[in-house]
């Protein structure tokens, strides 16, 4: 059987190995390595074809032979071994988000999309954001747009939380008050664990359009798996596999 799994340095709240369970007939293990680990995995380990997450998405970067996607996305999540041996790195989260979008109905196009966070999951929304016409501002800690001057934002019309504040076990928090923004038309929220923060709590209060980020998990990795298996799969599936990870 084809030794596929995930490489990351802390797994346990991974649902993957569930996911791809859906996807394919290959095996799918966590692979949690250290930093001083990850060079001689890649070099070494045994497997056909990975995915990587945090903290490692940069990291895997000079060991592989980049799609062009991935150079775009400065980032790496999907890994396959060739025949002779070499990485070659992709990046499905960018098809994970955009997916994300389209099933949500909502319109970036020449709309203000506010971004939280600044790393890498950001960087995708950013990605995406002026791929469908709309104008990403990032609000991170310390840049020039910041959680202290969110009133320069008022005319936001979408809000995307790239951060892991409200992520479990931290339940109950949320990244920012949705009253500074009047003009909103839909939160995002990549965390999907727990399946409703506080944050979508509170735009589902205001009559927002709202998603948090199972379907771009399941997309991504339904992309991931064509990447693995070298043949495509129905965009049906990611629908299907949604709707038994939320029954789980």
């Amino acid at each position: 059987m084809m030794k596929c799994g995930l490489l990351g340095r802390k797994l346990g709240h991974s649902y993957s190995p569930q996911i791809h369970a859906h996807l394919g007939t290959y095996s799918y293990d966590l692979f949690e390595k250290e930093p001083d680990e990850v060079e001689d995995f890649l070099r070494n380990g045994d497997f056909a074809a990975i995915n990587v997450t945090i903290p490692y998405k940069k990291t895997v970067m000079p060991y592989c032979r980049l799609t062009e996607r991935a150079k775009y996305m400065g980032s790496v999540n999907t890994i396959i071994r060739q025949p002779d041996g070499t990485l070659l790195g992709h990046n499905t989260d960018y098809f994970g988000f955009l997916s994300m979008v389209k099933k949500s109905g909502l319109s970036f196009s020449g709309k203000k999309v506010l971004i939280l966070g600044s790393g890498g999951a950001s960087a995708t929304v950013v990605a995406v954001t002026e791929d469908l016409g709309g104008i990403p501002v990032v609000i991170s800690r310390t840049g020039e747009n910041n959680y202290q001057n969110l009133c320069r934002h008022e005319d936001g019309a979408v809000l995307v939380n790239a951060t892991p504040v409200g992520m479990y076990p931290n339940n109950g928090l949320s990244p920012v008050d949705l009253n500074y923004f009047p003009h909103l038309e839909g939160v995002l929220d990549l965390i999907y664990n727990p399946a409703r923060t506080k944050l979508l709590m509170d735009a589902d209060r205001l009559g927002l359009i709202t998603s948090n980020g199972l379907w771009m998990l399941v997309a991504q990795a339904k992309e991931a798996a064509e990447w693995f298996l070298g043949q495509k799969l129905p965009d049906t599936c990611i629908e299907d596999v949604y709707l038994k990870m939320q029954k789980q």
